[in-house]
C-alpha cells in the first residue's frame, strides 16, 4: 500500500497536521488554565474543537462543493493563518480569542475529514482503502502518544506562542503535502436544488444504504458506551485502584497504544472478516474491555483501556471504508460529515449523563450497565444479515481504473 503515491502522500500530510494538532489541543487547555485559574474555562477549549461536529451535514455539503484537493489546501492553509491570531493572546481578557481559534478548529477539522474521505475514494484503489483508514488511525493515535507531552514540554519552556507557530506550520507542511496528490476527481453537476436539498442528499443516502447505515449507528452507539466508561475513569482510578488522578494518563496511554494496534491490523482484518465482521470483532472485544474496568485490579484494568483502544475504532474504521468504497463521488463529503456527527457527537451526551450518575451510582453498576450496551451494540452490528446498499446507488466512488496516477 505504502508503493502507492497518494496513499503515501495522504499518510504523510496527516502525521504532520496531526503532529501540531493533538499538540495545540492540549495546550489551548492549558494555556486557558494558566491565564484565567478557571477549570471551566479550560474545557470550553475542547467544547470549541468538538462543537462543529453537530453541523457536519451542511459543512459536509460545502466541502462537496469545492475539489478535494483544492479544499484541503485552502483549509489547512487558512488554519495556519488563524493560529496566528493566538499571537495576540496575552491576558485573562483575550482568552476569547483562544476560544474562537479553537472553534475554527472545529470546523476547519469537520471539513478537512469530509475532503480526506472524498479525496481517497477518488484518488486511492479501493481494495487499499481499509489499510490506509487503519493505518491513518495509527498514525493519528501514535502521535496523540507523543504530540500532547512534547507540546506541554513546548509550552512549559517557551509559552502557548510556540506551539501555535509550531501547529501553524504543521498545517502549511500538510497543504504542501495535499498538493502533491494526483488524481482525477469526478466534476461535481450544478444543480438548483438549492442548499437545503443538497444537504438532505447526503443524510438521504446514509439512510437509504443498510449497511452503512447499521455500521454508522453501531459507531454512534459505542461512543455512547465510550463516553460512559470514559466519564467514570477517575472513579475507577482513585476507588478502585486507589492511585491518584494524574494516573489516568497511563490508562489513556494504554488505550492508545490499543488503537495503534487496531491500525496495524485493521486492513488485514477486513480483507479476512469483512468491514462488518471487523466491526463486530471490535465491538465485542471494547465490550469486554469495559467490564475489566470493574476489578480493582491494575492488570485488568490496564488489559481493559487496551481492549477499548483496539475494539473502539474498529466500527468507525470498518464504517469509513464501506462508505469511500460504496458511496457516489459527488456524495461523499456530506455523507462522510454525516456519519462524523452521527458517530462523534453522542460523546458529550453520554459523558454530561455519567457525571450526574456518578453522583449517586456506584461506578462499578455504570461500567457494568455500559458493558452490557455494548454487548448490545454488537449484536445490533451482527444483525441485518443479507442487507445490501441501494442498486442505484451501489456504485463505489472510484474504481483502480479511476485511481491510476496521473
Amino acid at each position: 500500500m505504502l508503493r502507492d503515491r497518494n496513499a503515501g502522500l495522504y499518510l504523510s500530510g496527516v502525521v504532520i497536521s496531526g503532529f501540531g494538532s493533538s499538540a495545540m489541543t492540549l495546550v489551548a487547555g492549558v494555556w486557558a488554565k494558566s491565564l484565567t485559574g478557571s477549570d471551566s474555562i479550560a474545557a470550553l477549549m475542547a467544547l470549541g474543537v468538538f462543537a462543529p461536529t453537530l453541523l457536519g451535514p451542511v459543512l459536509g455539503a460545502l466541502a462537496d462543493r469545492w475539489p478535494a484537493k483544492r479544499l484541503l489546501v485552502v483549509v489547512n492553509t487558512m488554519l495556519a493563518v488563524l493560529l496566528t491570531a493566538t499571537l495576540t493572546v496575552r491576558s485573562e481578557a483575550q482568552v476569547w480569542i483562544l476560544f474562537a481559534v479553537m472553534l475554527g478548529y472545529g470546523f476547519g477539522f469537520v471539513l478537512i475529514d469530509a475532503g480526506e474521505s472524498t479525496a481517497l475514494s477518488a484518488a486511492v484503489a479501493p481494495g487499499i482503502l481499509g489499510d490506509l483508514n487503519g493505518l491513518r488511525l495509527s498514525a493519528s493515535e501514535g502521535m496523540k502518544l507523543i504530540a500532547p507531552l512534547a507540546g506541554a514540554g513546548l509550552f512549559a519552556w517557551s509559552g502557548g506562542h510556540t506551539v501555535a507557530l509550531l501547529d501553524a506550520g504543521t498545517f502549511v507542511l500538510a497543504a504542501g503535502v495535499f498538493t502533491l496528490m494526483r488524481f482525477e476527481q469526478p466534476v461535481r453537476e450544478r444543480t438548483a436544488t438549492g442548499w437545503v436539498a443538497e444537504t438532505s442528499e447526503g443524510v438521504r443516502h446514509l439512510w437509504a444504504h443498510r449497511p452503512l447505515r447499521r455500521l454508522v449507528v453501531a459507531g454512534g452507539l459505542a461512543m455512547v458506551v465510550s463516553g460512559i466508561s470514559g466519564g467514570a475513569v477517575y472513579a475507577v482510578v482513585d476507588e478502585g485502584l486507589g492511585r491518584s488522578p494524574a494516573f489516568a494518563g497511563v490508562l489513556y496511554m494504554a488505550q492508545g497504544a490499543g488503537s495503534v494496534a487496531a491500525g496495524l491490523a485493521a486492513g488485514a482484518l477486513i480483507r479476512r472478516l469483512g468491514a462488518k465482521g471487523f466491526a463486530v470483532l471490535g465491538l465485542v472485544l471494547f465490550a469486554i474491555g469495559v467490564g475489566l474496568r470493574v476489578l480493582p485490579w491494575l492488570p485488568a484494568v490496564a488489559t481493559g483501556s487496551v481492549l477499548n483502544g483496539f475494539g473502539l475504532p474498529a466500527v468507525h474504521v470498518a464504517a469509513m471504508t464501506v462508505l469511500q468504497r460504496e458511496t457516489p463521488a459527488h456524495l461523499v463529503g456530506r455523507v462522510a460529515a454525516t456519519a462524523g456527527t452521527i458517530m462523534f457527537a453522542p460523546t458529550a451526551f453520554a459523558l454530561l449523563g455519567v457525571a450526574g450518575l456518578l453522583v449517586v451510582v456506584d461506578y462499578r453498576l455504570i461500567l457494568l450497565g455500559a458493558a452490557a450496551l455494548g454487548v448490545v451494540v454488537a449484536l445490533y452490528c451482527a444483525a441485518g444479515r443479507g442487507e445490501t446498499a441501494p442498486v442505484e446507488e451501489a456504485t463505489p466512488a472510484s474504481t483502480p481504473e479511476d485511481s491510476r496516477h496521473m
